[in-house]
């Protein structure tokens, strides 16, 4: 009987406490609480990825059918890799694959080094008035749409009119379409671009020197270090994450050339080299109709790159320890 009622008052009081102690809430939910003001900020872009990125590529699987307006998407007829076998076979698949590759790499080559060496030349000016000035100048032309600067382009370019032909007919060379000239497309389009892009590209390598520690700096001018050496010991290291970094995303999207200045500069004398994979399914597409086979297309485009970005992401990983994951 003893053990019996000194286990009643024990059983009261684990009851008691079962009442006044609250359920332990999940952690997500206790968080959502907590920084409620974080996932706020956070929704809208969640919610773009969701409602622009993940729930259109539902549209994919006509990639993969005879896509019928009539039908719909779920009622059009599945062909498996049809529309892929017919791009593969197409006449214009290596003119695509050699202008789409030949523009990307012309344009790494040329147009990524080029910011690296703006912020170092900046990162090496004193005077602040100058330093500003010249920050204005290389950053506005980023500022210029697509439209207006491939007019501005033509207007440079053309015959007759344009500065860049009266300037070679005054040096006695014979008047030149360079728009026409399929061999030149590449040049005018990377050029024009790095021109366009080399002030903005430089803002992240500028903001990757701006935390180097001065002490650095100090330590080597007492030791007798030139400009060139703090360069080479000290700011170069600094921008070499960031740098590679930037190289795997350029690497990954080599297959994604922009399509509207593309486009907008083509014309019939200049296809040969100016065609690429995005013209091309917009043509197709759009302008034919044909939306399951320039979705296939596009399909293999992405593909392609996303295979490219794992590899070069692995590659880098392992020889320089940086990487994006």
């Amino acid at each position: 009987m003893s053990r019996v009622t000194e286990s009643i008052p024990a059983k009261l009081e684990l009851q008691q406490r079962k009442h006044v102690e609250p359920k332990r809430q999940h952690p997500f939910i206790r968080s959502l609480k907590k920084h409620w003001e974080l996932y706020l900020l956070v929704l809208p872009p969640v919610l773009y990825l969701l409602i622009f990125k993940y729930i259109p590529m539902v549209g994919v699987q006509i990639a993969f059918k005879d896509f019928s307006v009539v039908k719909g998407i779920w009622g059009s007829p599945w062909v498996g890799f049809k529309h892929f076998e017919a791009f593969f076979q197409s006449p214009n698949f290596w003119l695509l694959i050699k202008n789409t590759i030949g523009i990307s790499f012309y344009s790494l080559i040329a147009g990524f080094p080029i910011p690296i060496l703006l912020a170092l030349a900046l990162n090496e000016i004193r005077t602040g008035y100058f330093k500003k000035t010249v920050q204005m100048v290389t950053y506005a032309p980023h500022f210029i749409s697509t439209v207006v600067m491939v007019s501005i382009i033509i207007l440079m370019l053309s015959p007759h009119v344009g500065v860049v032909d009266k300037l070679f007919t005054l040096l006695g060379f014979p008047m030149t379409n360079f728009m026409g000239i399929p061999e030149y497309f590449k040049s005018i389009y990377v050029w024009s671009g790095v021109w366009q892009g080399m002030g903005y590209s430089s803002i992240i390598y500028i903001a990757a020197l701006a935390g180097v520690d001065p002490s650095l700096y100090e330590a080597a001018k007492m030791d007798g270090a030139s400009r060139l050496r703090k360069i080479w010991h000290i700011d170069l290291p600094t921008l070499v994450p960031v740098t590679v970094i930037m190289l795997i995303l350029s690497l990954g999207s080599i297959m994604g050339v922009g399509f509207e200045k593309i486009y907008l500069m083509q014309n019939p004398l200049n296809t040969s080299a100016s065609e690429v994979i995005s013209t091309y399914v917009y043509k197709v597409g759009l302008i034919g109709a044909n939306f399951s086979f320039s979705s296939a297309v596009g399909l293999f485009n992405s593909i392609i790159n996303l295979i490219l970005l794992v590899i070069v992401n692995g590659i880098s990983r392992k020889v320089s320890q940086n990487s994006l994951w």
